[in-house]
C-alpha cells in the first residue's frame, strides 16, 4: 500500500497495513503468500503485474493506498490476476481510525473469497484474531516494527523502547512482547549487548511471555527455536520449530528454524526442504538464501551452494553472511582465489 498522505511518517502506518494482511494470509495452509521483505521490493514503483508474477512466482497482487488525515482513513485496494490481467476486485474504503482492525479482516476475507479458498471455521477465527485491539499500541508496534526490520543499531534501539511504550499501553500485547524479544536477540547478532547473559535472558522472558499471551503466534515459537539452538538444546529445539510450523506451515521463521535445528543436528539433507519453502516465501532474502547456500555445503552439494550464496551476496551487498558462506564454500573445495575474494568483499 503506497502512502499517500504526503507525510513521510505515515510510511510504517501503510507499511503495517500490508504487514497485517500478509500475516492474516499467511495463516492459511492453501495459500502461499510472499514475506514483506521480498513483496516490499516493488512498492512505489511502477506494477508490472505479468514481470512481478513471474519474478515471485505468483498468481494475484493485492496493491492499493493509504490516506491518513486526522482520525480519518482513505483506503483503496485491488486484487489483481497476474496471469489473466484483469482485476478481480477493486474498493475504496472512508472510516473512521477505529474501524482498522474491522477493515483489515475485511480486505484480508475479501481477497480469501475472491480466489476462492475454503476455510473451516477454526482456521477463519484463527487467521483473523488482532494482536491488540488498542490503536495507541498497535501504532506504536507498528513504528517499532519499521525500525527493528532496519538491523542496525541505532534503529534497534529505538525499535526496542517503542515496544516497550506499546507494552504499557496494552500489557496484554503479544505480538509486542514477540518483537521486544526480537530486538535483544537482534542486539546480540549486532554486537551491541553490554551483557550478552543479561540480554539473553530478557529476550526469552519476553518471548516467552509473547506465547503465554497468545499460543497461536508462530514467530515466538520459532524464536524459541534459535534460542535453545544456540544452547545446544536441540530437542528442545526441534520441538518448538515443530510447533511453530504447526500453528503456520508457511512461517517464515519456522521454516528457517527448522532448516537450522535440522542442520544443526547433522540432518542437513532433511533441512534443504524447509530452507527451499523459506526461500519461496522469501526469495529476495539474503540471509535466507546464505543459510541455504551453507546447507547445500553440508551435502556436498557445492555448485548450487555457491549458486546460492552468489544470490544472496548479488541482493544484499551490506551484508557481510552471504559472503561468509560463499568463502567458507569456495575455501573447502580448493577454490582459494575465489573464497579470498569473497572473504575481502
Amino acid at each position: 500500500f503506497d502512502n499517500l498522505s504526503g507525510d513521510p511518517e505515515q510510511e510504517y502506518f501503510a507499511d503495517g497495513l500490508s504487514e497485517e494482511i500478509i500475516t492474516a494470509l499467511s495463516s492459511v495452509p492453501e495459500l502461499l503468500v510472499i514475506a514483506r521483505n521480498s513483496s516490499f521490493i516493488y512498492k512505489s514503483k511502477p506494477i508490472n503485474v505479468k514481470q512481478i508474477s513471474r519474478e515471485l512466482g505468483v498468481r494475484y497482487i493485492l496493491k492499493g493506498s493509504v490516506r491518513k488525515s486526522g482520525d480519518r482513513l482513505r483506503i483503496t485496494a485491488q486484487l489483481i490476476d497476474a496471469l489473466k490481467g484483469n482485476h478481480l476486485w477493486a474498493e475504496s474504503y472512508d472510516r473512521k481510525m477505529d474501524d482498522l482492525f474491522a477493515l483489515q479482516d475485511e480486505i484480508t476475507l475479501k481477497i480469501i473469497t475472491e480466489i476462492q479458498v475454503e476455510l473451516s471455521e477454526g482456521e477463519k477465527a484463527r487467521s483473523h484474531v488482532p494482536c491488540s485491539s488498542n490503536l495507541k499500541a498497535y501504532l506504536k508496534y507498528l513504528k517499532a516494527l519499521e525500525h527493528y526490520i532496519r538491523a542496525n543499531i541505532p534503529d534497534n534501539e529505538i525499535a526496542q523502547r517503542l515496544a516497550e511504550e506499546a507494552i504499557a499501553i496494552d500489557p496484554g500485547y503479544a505480538c509486542a512482547y514477540s518483537l521486544l524479544g526480537a530486538t535483544h536477540l537482534q542486539k546480540m547478532g549486532l554486537g551491541s549487548a553490554k551483557s550478552p547473559q543479561q540480554t539473553m535472558k530478557t529476550a526469552y522472558m519476553a518471548i516467552s511471555k509473547a506465547i503465554a499471551l497468545n499460543p497461536s503466534l508462530a514467530g515466538p515459537h520459532a524464536m524459541l527455536s534459535n534460542f535453545y539452538r544456540h544452547l545446544g538444546q536441540l530437542d528442545k529445539a526441534l520441538e518448538k520449530a515443530e510447533k511453530a510450523l504447526s500453528l503456520n506451515p508457511n512461517s517464515l521463521l519456522g521454516n528457517l528454524a527448522m532448516g537450522d535445528v535440522l542442520r544443526w543436528d547433522g540432518r542437513a539433507e532433511e533441512a534443504i526442504s524447509f530452507l527451499k519453502h523459506a526461500t519461496r516465501i522469501d526469495p529476495f532474502n539474503s540471509g535466507c538464501l546464505g543459510t541455504l547456500g551453507i546447507t547445500y555445503f553440508f551435502v556436498k552439494r557445492h555448485d548450487e551452494g555457491i549458486e546460492a550464496c552468489q544470490k544472496a551476496a548479488g541482493l544484499n551487498r551490506n551484508s557481510i553472511y552471504p559472503q561468509l558462506c560463499l568463502a567458507a564454500i569456495c575455501g573447502a573445495i580448493g577454490r582459494d582465489e575465489e573464497a579470498r575474494v569473497a572473504a575481502s568483499a
